[in-house]
């Protein structure tokens, strides 16, 4: 039986062919995956060969609902977008805000799988038990925001939700990203690249034919309203996140020792606030306020530079990563050379964070006459040098010149091209460039990045909030602030990590429990008067710790193993304003936590206890 709040179907679309069909989603998942990251996990390990090219026919797309998808819970909107990834060759799960994902609820899906490659440029129009095969060809070239606009355009119907690649994703740049909302990037990990490699220009969707009922009306109305006041209890959410964004983290993670400066020697510059902190922010760029679905923090900022070299230039953003990625890990002070650089990233469908780490690479290269201004097709990469970041983000994009070229397969496999000492520079775990959360001053933090299935993954879980900041939280039992410079003493990561997966699952934003607001039990309940389930949290709990482990699993299928996990040497060798990670001795304890062996592979007993023994 279906439970209440779910459509019951996964609509598969397939590219080479031409051809859709519906099949109901497998009965046990519902229990034993509960949604969105958990689905997509169990349906990928079941249907890709290991060992496929993620840029091949052979990868799949998904795009997942949650159990509270189109629900009054707040930030119910997001969509959970997974495939191989084509920069690490990992499992890869990105997540993305708008409103895409409350209409494949309402088409009556749990899931979308796009199959095969289409023969010539194309996009999908998805609609109440239809798919129509679109061409796309006067599209190419289009940024995903005018993708939307015209595609709105042809149908009249500015109610379709559309998800786009731009010109990064067409020229399969292996940290391109999905674009809904015409600025919303299901950035990570380079699934636009996935899309791009199918012909895919575009899905649009626009659904009727279902309609989310929940099991238990009222409890669900009264547990809403205790999520809400949960968040605006929570005095960095009400604050400082709701009230200016998500650029409200780089003053006080600056404060903190947790902003990487200049490719990662420096993590505390506090003169940095004075130009790129959110009071400045601001004051010098037109900045509206955005919501996305039923969202009731709003963090999202859409801004204007209003005057110089960028005058009038408009788009979402930059956020917290691109104020750190563009700007702090490169030197650039100036905060319209920062905007206008987030602006091109998602004119032409990059991710911010992988494109900023590329080019901060690039600029230590530089400084280390690794790479000359010749080598860097004429830029002079200094630090600081804003327009050389703008400059350099455009060719990226468009794959312009050789070195940009370089640059577009990631920093790992540029590193690998220019040999020698290149690779002691690239910041990357598994491939996938690190994101502007310092480790070296919260020990929980490499954690996250080591053994997250994604490579370094910031938020897998966002540790730093318990170590570096001091939240506390009796439900996860976390009574006591740990230690942030030491290895030690690091169980309590293991739950704050399956809360963190928790939302991914029921298709809430991680902003609600990444200060510790909203609480578990409430999103257990949330899930039980939804579904009509009697989870406990306990029960929720176990089910991400088995989708993290059936995660850890595939990527073992791909040969992934303990030497997969290792920070970059600079992490061992040089403390920055922190303390150097003793490696080896922080793995033993996570795998010891997590019930892995030495290698890192879950162990029988493991595999068992969560019902992965097959």
């Amino acid at each position: 039986m279906v439970p209440r709040s779910f459509p019951g179907k996964v609509l598969h679309v397939d590219l080479s062919k031409r051809s859709f069909w519906e099949e109901e989603t497998p009965e046990a998942w519902y229990e034993s995956y509960v949604g969105g990251e958990g689905f997509g996990a169990r349906y990928l390990y079941d249907n890709l060969k290991p060992h496929i090219d993620p840029l091949s026919e052979d990868n799949k797309l998904l795009f997942i609902t949650g159990p509270l998808t189109d629900t009054p819970a707040p930030t119910s909107g997001r969509t959970v977008v997974m495939f191989k990834s084509p920069l690490t060759g990992t499992i890869f799960a990105s997540n993305v805000g708008g409103a895409f994902a409350p209409q494949i609820k309402r088409c009556g899906y749990d899931m979308i799988v796009i199959h095969g490659k289409a023969e010539r440029p194309t996009y999908l129009y998805i609609s109440d038990g239809k798919v129509d095969f679109l061409d796309a060809s006067d599209l190419m070239g289009l940024s995903p925001r005018r993708t939307q606009e015209e595609i709105r355009r042809k149908h009249g119907d500015n109610g379709i939700q559309v998800a786009a690649i731009g010109e990064a994703g067409e020229n399969l740049v292996r940290f391109s990203a999905i674009i809904v909302d015409g600025h919303r990037a299901a950035g990570r990990g380079g699934g636009g690249a996935v899309m791009g490699s199918k012909n895919l220009k575009a899905i649009a969707i626009r659904g009727s034919r279902f309609k989310t009922e929940l099991s238990e009306p009222a409890s669900f109305k009264e547990t809403v309203k205790k999520a809400m006041s949960e968040i605006f209890e929570e005095p960095f959410v009400r604050d400082e996140l709701s009230k200016f964004g998500t650029p409200s983290f780089f003053d006080a993670m600056n404060l903190t020792g947790l902003v990487p400066f200049y490719n990662w020697k420096r993590s505390k510059l506090p003169e940095f606030n004075d130009y790129l902190g959110y009071k400045v922010y601001h004051d010098k760029l037109k900045v509206k306020s955005y919501a996305c679905f039923n969202c009731p923090i709003a963090c999202g900022r859409h801004t204007v530079i209003p005057e110089g070299d960028y005058e009038v230039l408009e788009s979402g953003g930059p956020e917290y990563e691109a104020l750190a990625a563009l700007g702090a890990k490169t030197g650039v002070k100036d905060i319209y050379d920062v905007a206008a650089a987030s602006h091109l990233v998602n004119e032409l469908g990059l991710d911010v964070i992988s494109t900023g780490q590329v080019i901060a690479t690039a600029m230590e290269w530089y400084e280390r006459g690794i790479v000359d201004k010749e080598r860097a097709d004429g830029l002079e990469l200094v630090w600081g040098n804003g327009k050389a970041v703008v400059e350099l983000v455009k060719r990226i994009g468009k794959r312009e010149g050789e070195f940009a070229k370089l640059l577009g397969e990631g920093s790992l496999r540029a590193g690998q091209a220019l040999g020698g000492e290149a690779l002691y520079y690239v910041m990357h775990v598994k491939g996938l460039e690190m994101a502007a959360d310092e480790l070296r001053t919260s020990k929980g933090e490499a954690w996250s990045h080591m053994v997250s299935p994604r490579g370094a993954d910031h938020l897998r879980p966002w540790a730093s909030i318990v170590d570096a900041f001091g939240y506390l939280s009796e439900e996860l039992g976390i009574t006591e602030r740990p230690d942030p410079f030491k290895e030690e003493f690091k169980s309590w990561v293991k739950p704050l990590e399956e809360l963190s997966m928790a939302t991914n699952l029921l298709g809430v934003c991680l902003f609600t429990v990444i200060t510790l607001a909203v609480r578990g039990e409430t999103w257990t309940k949330l899930f039980n008067y939804a579904t009509g389930f009697n989870f406990s949290m306990k029960d929720l709990f176990k089910v991400s710790e088995r989708v993290i482990n059936l995660e850890r699993m595939f990527n073992i299928r791909e040969g992934f193993k303990r030497k997969d996990d290792y920070l970059p040497k600079r992490f061992s060798l040089e403390p920055g304003d922190g303390a150097v990670v003793d490696q080896d001795k922080l793995l033993d304890i996570i795998y010891d936590i997590k019930g892995w062996d030495k290698e890192g592979v879950p162990t029988e007993e493991k595999l068992k206890e969560l019902g992965l023994e097959w």
